[in-house]
């Protein structure tokens, strides 16, 4: 295992490929304030630039995936606030930015509660998500007097359609798991104590696939949102003829013939 980011309020480690990326503030329940969304941000863009990372497992320490933003902070800026959020959101901001455009697919493994921009937005923003069944989510905004941010008024009604996306952010229900699976939100709803296994095995089988097709596809889907059927269809087949060039392609098609479990290396 090799630890890239050993302390402070996000965690990063990276072995056999995955890299995890863990929210340090488990006291507070890892409700996010400035440093910790700098952290956050230069932790994801460590997995941008370390080569050897082929999927990301975004998790949270103590009882809570992530509370949201630390509303005490909040208080104690009195009238500055308004300055605090505009900081604290633009980190926000480009945090989750940076995370969806990461090449490699990120699994969000919740458990606790994931709430605001910064757990719920979180994981939305994520590509996989994987709740433990006591897990629950929340927007949250509005009960404080806020709005919606990290991208939740794109991502969320893309998971679950508009009207129900404008009802989850205006009146703020509190979903179990299992509630928020069936609209769409979570891909995985598993006992808890199965949690921590289901995601190793699930990123390790996306670390075993061929990682320049897993990027092209996320890719694709991501910058799909708000195209047309037709709009993307010319760049599907350039990014299919260029992945058809790679070594990796050419080791799956040889592994599909000569039926064995193929040996992909990024290139």
């Amino acid at each position: 295992m090799t630890r890239l980011i050993s302390e402070g309020p996000v965690l990063l480690d990276v072995q056999d490929g995955i890299a995890r990326l863990r929210l340090n503030r488990p006291d507070a329940s890892n409700s996010v304030d400035v440093p910790l969304l700098k952290a956050l941000h230069a932790a994801i863009l460590t997995c941008h630039a370390e080569p050897s990372v082929r999927v990301v497992v975004l998790s949270g320490e103590g009882r809570n995936f992530c509370a949201g933003g630390d509303v005490k902070t909040f208080a104690s800026k009195g009238e500055d606030l308004p300055e605090y959020l505009r900081e604290a959101t633009a980190w926000l901001q480009i945090a989750t930015s940076a995370l969806i455009q990461l090449k490699a697919p990120v699994i969000a493994a919740v458990h606790g509660f994931a709430a605001g921009g910064a757990g719920f937005g979180l994981v939305c923003a994520s590509d996989l998500v994987v709740a433990a069944e006591s897990a629950k989510l929340f927007s949250g905004a509005v009960r404080v007097g806020m709005a919606p941010d990290a991208g939740t008024t794109v991502t969320l009604t893309q998971l679950v359609g508009l009207r129900r996306a404008m009802d989850l952010l205006l009146t703020n229900p509190t979903l179990t798991a299992t509630e928020a699976r069936d609209l769409g939100i979570i891909s995985r709803v598993v006992p808890d104590e199965d949690l921590d296994k289901v995601v190793s095995e699930l990123a390790a089988q996306l670390a075993a696939q061929p990682p320049l097709a897993l990027s092209a596809t996320k890719r694709l889907v991501w910058g799909g949102l708000g195209s047309t059927v037709e709009g993307r269809l010319a760049e599907e087949a350039r990014i299919v003829s260029e992945l058809s060039g790679t070594a990796d392609s050419r080791e799956g098609l040889a592994a599909v013939i000569e039926r064995r479990t193929p040996r992909f290396t990024g290139s």
